[in-house]
């Protein structure tokens, strides 16, 4: 995978992108550290590798105490 810098990727934005529809994935860089992917365009999503991240998503995510519910912690989230 070629790494490139936000300020770089703007200038060549066309290029990569047609490197990308080619089948190359490029990783967008900002100060330093990864920040973004072009990737080519899937024709089929592999529904097998969507449920398989669904569920990853799934394992990181904690239940909500006793009591609250997600607009309990959106207010609280604004204080």
């Amino acid at each position: 995978m070629k790494r490139v810098g936000l300020f770089e990727a703007k200038q060549k934005l066309s290029e990569l992108v047609d490197r990308a529809s080619h089948g190359e994935r490029i990783g967008i860089t900002r100060r330093g550290k990864l920040a973004a992917f072009i990737v080519p365009v899937q024709d089929k999503p592999d529904l097998k590798q969507v449920f398989a991240e669904i569920d990853r998503i799934r394992t990181r995510l904690k239940p909500l105490p006793k009591g609250m519910t997600v607009k309990d912690l959106i207010e609280e989230g604004r204080r």
